[in-house]
């Protein structure tokens, strides 16, 4: 062998076949879901279907959140110009950080640490999560995952809490999140919901998702939802425009059931 030589374990192709971490890929299609498969690349095994129904319930929910997100904002601007689709929608994905889409890494640290804390030092986790509470406001910090500019109660959040509540998926990181919410509250004097970012937190925490990678499902959910108002921007508006982030009028669809609304 060479000294470059070097080794992977996640696919390996040969002749006419695919293998994802060990299974064929043509019997994976058709067979598992899109979340699922992503499980089987980061995590190396496949899940179960329980939990491929919260990973994919985890990507819709962050799919869209309408034309004023920063990543939003960016893929149109750069779309605007004549940009490629590839150029605009990784001006999207570079805007995904700290405060936008990018404080599932963190929060997932933070709910990891009370936890571990409440463990090793033998307390409840609502003293430990007061303690984690009080540091991070004396060095000046805030818990990532907590308040939202626009929703007093995600939606999403209530919808994903109750939905792995339903799979028996939800354990002491659900109950952790829900306890700095209180305690938030009760600190500040002002609610911070959990946000769909805090949500993610805890729900992959609870599958054991390495927080280093923790953002990507965030970028995932989101790339769909750009490629969505990159293609708008370049069929509906005109080039090299002046982007207000306010001025603008939704004239989509009305609320809509799912009830024979299937296109397809």
């Amino acid at each position: 062998m060479s000294e470059f030589h070097w080794k992977t374990s996640i696919t390996k192709v040969e002749p006419n076949k695919i293998m994802v971490r060990g299974y064929p890929i043509d019997r994976l299609m058709g067979q598992i879901s899109f979340g699922q498969a992503v499980y089987l690349l980061w995590k190396g095994d496949l899940p179960s279907p329980k939990v491929g129904r919260l990973i994919e319930a985890i990507l819709v929910s962050s799919i869209d959140h309408g034309p004023t997100p920063p990543s939003v904002l960016a893929a149109r601007t750069v779309a605007s110009t004549g940009a490629e689709l590839n150029a605009a929608v990784a001006a999207g994905i570079l805007a995904i950080s700290r405060y936008h889409g990018g404080a599932i890494e963190e929060g997932m640290r933070q709910l990891t640490t009370i936890v571990k804390r409440s463990s090793e030092q033998g307390v409840e986790l609502e003293e430990a999560t007061w303690e984690f509470l009080q540091e991070l406001k004396e060095a000046g910090r805030r818990m990532s995952g907590f308040g939202h500019r626009l929703h007093t109660q995600d939606p999403r959040t209530i919808k994903l809490f109750n939905l792995a509540e339903e799979l028996g998926l939800a354990g002491k990181y659900v109950k952790t999140a829900q306890i700095v919410e209180k305690i938030l509250a009760e600190m500040t004097g002002r609610e911070l919901p959990i946000n769909v970012d805090g949500a993610m937190a805890a729900l992959l925490c609870e599958l054991d998702i390495p927080p280093e990678i923790g953002n990507a499902f965030f970028m995932i959910a989101r790339l769909p939802g750009l490629v969505a108002h990159i293609h708008e921007e370049k069929t509906r508006m005109r080039p090299m425009r002046k982007i207000d982030p306010q001025d603008f009028e939704y004239d989509g669809p009305e609320e809509r059931t799912l009830e024979g609304g299937f296109d397809g």
